[in-house]
Formats: C-alpha cells, sequence, structure tokens
C-alpha cells in the first residue's frame, strides 16, 4: 500500500512538474510587437497597369477584394475545435497548398486592383509549416504588397486529441500602384490568460498616393469576435475609428475592410449565435459608412461566412456576413458583391468592391 501511494505521489509530482514547466514556457516566449512598426514592401513580378509617375486617377474606377482564407484548412468538410467542431489542423499538406492556390486562382481571375488577406499561415502546425504567402504570390502577380504578423503564438497543447501547436499567421495587403507608407498598429486585447491563445490583434495602414496629392488609405482589418468584453471591443474601435479620421481629415480617401467579426447586414437573424454580434454602426465616425448598405440585395443575399461547428451543409449550417468594407464619403461606391464560392476552399467567402475615387 506504500509503495502505490508512493508512486502516485511521484507521478503527480512529475505531472505538476511538466505542467508547471509548460506554463513558464507559454508565460516566458509570450511577446506582442510593438505599436506603429513601418512594414516591409516587396514586389511580385513587374507592374504596367497604372502609371507610376502620377499614381491613382481622380475620377478613376477600382476593384478591390477581401477574403479571410482560413489558413488554408477550411474545405466543406472541415470543422474547427474552438467552435465546436473537431479538427485542429488542416486534412494535410497536400490539402493546404491545393486549398490556397485554387483561392489564389479565384483572385488572380477577378484581377482587383487591391486584396486584402486575413488567417495567412507562415509557419504553422496547423497548416503542415505551408508559407501560404509564397503560395499566393505565385499565382498573384504584378503586385506590390506588405504583410503584417498578427499571430506568433506558443506551442498550444490542446485539443489533447490534435494538439494545435505553434502559429506564425497574419494579414497581407496587395496594391497594382506602388505604397508611400505601410504602418501596423497594434489593438488593444485582453489581458487575461486568453491572450495567450488569441491573435495578437492588429490592423495595417497601406496608404497609396493619388495623382491630385492625397492618399488612398487601405486599412486590413480582423477584429477580436464579441464575446471577449465591451470594454475591449470598444477600445478596438475607438483606435480604429481615430486614424481613420485622421486620415480623412487631411483629405485622403478611406477604405477599412477585412473580417469585422460582427455582423455587417443590418437585418439581424433570429437565430444568431452570440460571436455573430450586428456591428455597431451608430459608432461610425462622421464621413464614414458601411459600404453595403449601398449594395444591391441579390448581390449580398449570399453570406461571407459559415459557421465551423460542423461540416457545411447547405440549408443547415449557420451563415452570417463578417466580411466587408468601411468607405469615406470622398468615394463612390459603384458595385458591391458578396461572392458565392459556397465555402468551397475557406469558411468565409471573398467580398468584391468597386469604387470611384471623386
Amino acid at each position: 500500500m506504500k509503495k502505490a501511494v508512493k508512486r502516485i505521489l511521484i507521478i503527480t509530482l512529475v505531472l505538476l512538474a511538466v505542467l508547471g514547466a509548460y506554463v513558464f514556457y507559454v508565460f516566458h516566449t509570450y511577446y506582442r510587437l510593438p505599436d506603429n512598426l513601418t512594414l516591409e514592401v516587396s514586389r511580385n513580378g513587374e507592374n504596367t497597369y497604372f502609371d507610376e509617375d502620377f499614381g491613382l486617377r481622380e475620377g478613376g474606377d477600382y476593384l478591390i477584394l477581401t477574403y479571410n482564407i482560413g489558413f488554408g484548412a477550411y474545405r466543406k468538410d472541415f470543422s474547427f475545435f474552438m467552435d465546436g467542431g473537431k479538427s485542429s489542423w488542416a486534412k494535410d499538406e497536400e490539402s493546404v497548398v491545393a486549398g490556397v492556390s485554387a483561392m489564389a486562382e479565384i483572385i488572380n481571375d477577378v484581377s482587383p486592383d487591391f486584396i486584402l488577406l486575413q488567417e495567412v499561415d507562415r509557419g504553422s502546425t496547423r497548416s503542415y509549416q505551408v508559407d501560404e504567402l509564397e503560395i499566393l504570390n505565385q499565382f498573384i502577380k504584378g503586385y506590390y504588397y506588405d504583410f503584417a504578423q498578427n499571430y506568433d503564438s506558443p506551442f498550444l497543447f490542446f485539443p489533447p486529441w490534435q494538439p494545435h501547436g505553434a502559429s506564425v499567421s497574419g494579414l497581407v495587403t496587395y496594391s497594382r500602384e506602388g505604397f508611400k507608407d505601410t504602418r501596423r498598429r497594434s489593438l488593444p486585447i485582453s489581458e487575461s490568460f486568453s491572450k495567450f491563445v488569441d491573435l495578437d490583434r492588429c490592423y495595417s495602414i497601406s496608404r497609396i498616393p493619388t495623382e491630385n496629392d492625397r492618399q488612398l488609405c487601405i486599412y486590413n482589418m480582423h477584429m477580436s469576435a464579441y464575446g471577449s468584453s465591451d470594454e475591449i471591443r470598444a477600445g478596438q474601435l475607438a483606435m480604429l475609428y481615430g486614424d481613420m479620421e485622421a486620415d480623412y481629415k487631411k483629405g485622403n480617401y478611406v477604405i477599412c475592410g477585412g473580417d469585422f467579426n460582427h455582423d455587417l447586414k443590418t437585418q439581424t437573424q433570429e437565430n444568431a449565435p452570440e460571436w455573430a454580434y450586428p456591428f455597431p454602426r451608430e459608432s461610425l465616425p462622421e464621413g464614414f459608412s458601411m459600404a453595403i448598405d449601398s449594395a444591391n440585395p441579390s448581390d449580398v443575399a449570399h453570406n461571407s461566412c459559415r459557421n465551423a461547428n460542423e461540416p457545411y451543409q447547405e440549408g443547415r449550417t449557420y451563415t452570417v456576413t463578417l466580411d466587408g468594407f468601411i468607405v469615406s464619403d470622398n468615394m463612390e461606391v459603384n458595385f458591391y458583391q458578396n461572392m458565392d464560392w459556397g465555402y468551397e476552399y475557406s469558411d468565409h467567402d471573398p467580398v468584391l468592391m468597386q469604387f470611384i475615387l471623386n
């Protein structure tokens, strides 16, 4: 009996020591990137689409697309453990490469002037260490681009059946026209233990010159989902709005696009889960509006995101529009569409907008 108790005690102490070492590792390796970083600008292939001597044209119409590519994992049969599903990783490396390539082909076929992407992995356990930006650049040529990291997690040992592992991921902004200034802004986040597993929330600002000595300021955003706290949500929006207003007051054109993790439609669904909280339109600064409000209803009937608590089943799986654009009133939205790819390659589908610089 004494030997059995002794063995149990030793095993318990060993487990506690391992757990303590892991907690120390998580705390010791945690960091946040500093605010207001200048982003490195790269160029992928030659660009003859715009006249680089003059910049964007006043009165010119341009296409912009936003797409959360879901780190290449979210095929129709994929469900994510943090949403109540099963999987933590993509099916295999081949499916990641095939999925990211297919999404890049969609983007290449549309050939927008500006592209905003979210959840682009650069070396993560969940996507088999595939550099997804490298794959995207094999298809999306003739653009300048910047990368803003918003996730660099330590190795996470949950769920126990398939530990999520370590992740490096971020936001990518592409432009046919060269950038004049690029910034990464660190958003306020929760200071609770959840910060060790959540994204290092941020947004990027990519400023592009126009021929009338103004700038087109493109904000690429991936907001926190509702549920952390009202204070965090309000703090993130206040910071974002402050930068947007400052650019607008200088006479610049402003577009904020990406995954807002809030329902962007005005008519809320009755069966909406808590995380699909309506976007607070009343908080928008003067001079800004949600671009989806000017869309033809038939062009936004398809929702941009599906719930990942189960494999996608048309007519059963909950869907909602989380992706889109906020625009300043010195530009005109000429066309707006939630593109319908049936969530074939991601739990999000792309959103496309054509705008005119007034």
